[in-house]
């Protein structure tokens, strides 16, 4: 990934450590942030395919990505939020995937 990906985890944190500090409290919000945004993409998802016959079909899989890339980043400022390093953290969990699927 870009290094600017990495930087604007760590200065997301940074801001959200200014803002709100950085105790228990605030990082308990951090983790729960994650459950926010996966319903949101889950919301694209049920938009997309017009389950909602009230509403009918209102999302694109543009919407449905951009709420998973949401997902994903508020996933790194939350691992930065633990004090670890989130490419770090995400180096480590892709190499337990490509191990897995080499067998290794």
């Amino acid at each position: 990934m870009d290094e600017s990906i990495w930087a604007a985890a760590r200065a997301s944190r940074g801001w959200l450590d200014a803002a709100n500090g950085t105790g228990q409290t605030e990082l308990t919000c951090r983790i729960l942030k994650l459950t926010e945004e996966v319903g949101e993409a889950s919301a694209a998802w049920i938009g997309l395919l017009g389950q909602n016959p009230r509403k009918g079909v209102t999302h694109t899989r543009e919407d449905v990505a951009a709420e998973l890339a949401d997902v994903a980043f508020t996933a790194l400022v939350a691992i930065e939020s633990l004090g670890l390093d989130a490419q770090t953290a995400l180096d480590a969990c892709a190499e337990k995937v490509r191990s897995r699927l080499t067998g290794q």
